[in-house]
């Protein structure tokens, strides 16, 4: 995010601050959108369109999948890109709106190259490395059973396994009659027959399905003259019988009014819907109908089984569970952060980088104990003046309980560990890493813990 332009809009964020009544953005620090999920036992990953490389003024450049993850929907962890397109297929250019599942221990990646057909990739874990194994589209205009459509977009797979481990994709796009599904055979890269049609009143994108004690639910992004909100069926089948049940969540504000994509999911007996909308780049003063970011809210149901429509808020998930700060903990992975940028680390994962004074992280929800922290480490890389990373509670001016001096290493990926003592560090705390030093870049952070 350019800090010059952050800068010139400071007082146009003032102006319109009191307006502002939208999701608390989580990974801000880049713009994603179209958002499907993938739960583990122990975390949420977050599959999303890339809107990074898209240009600012205008166009839509989705070249590759990012994914973050998270086990308590507070703080998340960017694992950046997982599939690129055009290096891994020799077929696909593009990465629309992806989806993944797990089966039998190996994942699978469902994505849109642009509207035109549908492709694979699997891996054997859920952050890659993902690879193309038809060497060609899973499906196209010309599978049996997508025609005849009208004008439709064959794009935005949401996959879905049944409790008797039947596998389904559905997608589509622009049209009522323009849903399709299609049966997938264990293998989860082939079709167990033709695509079969399906319909959704004012169905325009985002197909999603899941199931809910003995219903299946099927949620999507309805038609501007519907207002781009998100819709849903009910059926007591996955595929037939669905019957208009309502409203799952408006359109979301500081969403220009414009596409909307979501999933719904259950994590740790609470249920969630992920979207996306546009306040990161309202906040960056630039246009915002290109660079997108990721909402979170939860929401429940009534005891017929119909959804209680999504309230969005600034900050209404609660945490689930506190992180034990005397773990190692990724740079990358924080709940609010200002100034901050993600790269490719060279001892695995990713790093921060291109850390300049005043910059800093959040990580909301520590857990000291009663035994106060003695000393703070952290894996970090300089190639200029060095700098130095505070650590305050509470907030950005809370009270400072330690400083760690960070000098040149010899390179931005050159890694060496650093410590510093700290002081009164007890109990559930919120733990902001602030950067600071001279005018140049500072540090890269791979990564910090705490010991007692």
């Amino acid at each position: 995010m350019n800090r010059s332009i952050l800068i010139a809009n400071l007082g146009f964020l003032l102006a319109f601050a009191p307006r502002l009544a939208a999701d608390h953005p989580i990974a801000s620090h880049r713009y994603l959108a179209d958002p499907t999920s993938l739960v583990t036992k122990d975390r949420v990953y977050i599959y999303c369109s890339n809107d990074d490389e898209s240009p600012v003024g205008g166009g839509y450049n989705i070249p590759n999948v990012i994914c973050v993850s998270s086990s308590d929907m507070k703080n998340w962890t960017d694992h950046g890109s997982v599939f690129r397109a055009s290096d891994s297929t020799t077929w696909a250019k593009k990465t629309w709106a992806p989806a993944a599942i797990e089966r039998d221990g190996k994942f699978f990646l469902y994505f849109g190259n642009g509207g035109a057909n549908i492709g694979v990739a699997s891996a054997p874990t859920p952050i890659g490395p993902f690879t193309d194994p038809l060497g060609k589209a899973l499906l196209s205009h010309g599978t049996p059973g997508v025609q005849p459509a009208t004008n439709m977009w064959l794009f935005d797979p949401g996959v879905f396994i049944d409790d008797d481990g039947q596998a389904y994709l559905y997608f589509g796009g622009n049209g009522d009659h323009n849903v399709r599904v299609a049966k997938l055979k264990p293998d989860m890269i082939s079709l167990d027959g033709n695509v079969i049609k399906m319909s959704a009143t004012n169905f325009f994108e985002a197909a999603w399905v899941f199931k809910r004690k003995d219903l299946y639910y099927f949620t999507y992004s309805t038609t501007p003259r519907a207002q781009m909100r998100i819709d849903y069926l009910t059926s007591e089948h996955p595929i037939e019988g669905y019957t208009y049940r309502g409203v799952v969540a408006d359109q979301p504000p500081i969403n220009s009014n414009n596409n909307n994509h979501s999933a719904q999911f259950e994590f740790k007996g609470r249920w969630y819907h992920v979207y996306h909308n546009r306040i990161v780049a309202r906040q960056a003063g630039i246009p915002t109908g290109f660079r997108r970011n990721l909402g979170l809210e939860e929401f429940g149901f009534n005891e017929d089984g119909t959804i209680r429509k999504v309230t969005y808020t600034t900050n209404g998930v609660a945490q689930l569970g506190h992180l034990d700060p005397c773990t190692r903990v990724e740079g990358e992975t924080f709940n609010a952060q200002s100034g901050v940028k993600t790269e490719t680390c060279s001892e695995g994962g990713l790093n921060l980088t291109d850390l300049n004074h005043g910059d800093w992280v959040r990580v909301v929800g520590l857990d000291f104990g009663t035994k106060s922290a003695k000393k703070f480490s952290a894996r970090v890389a300089s190639a200029g003046q060095g700098g130095s990373i505070e650590l305050r509670l509470g907030s950005l001016d809370g009270r400072l309980i330690g400083t760690c001096k960070v000098e040149d290493t010899g390179s931005w990926q050159t890694w060496k560990t650093v410590s510093c003592e700290v002081a009164d560090a007890t109990g559930i705390q919120d733990l902001y890493l602030s950067f600071t030093g001279g005018e140049e870049s500072l540090l890269n952070l791979d990564w910090w813990s705490f010991a007692r």
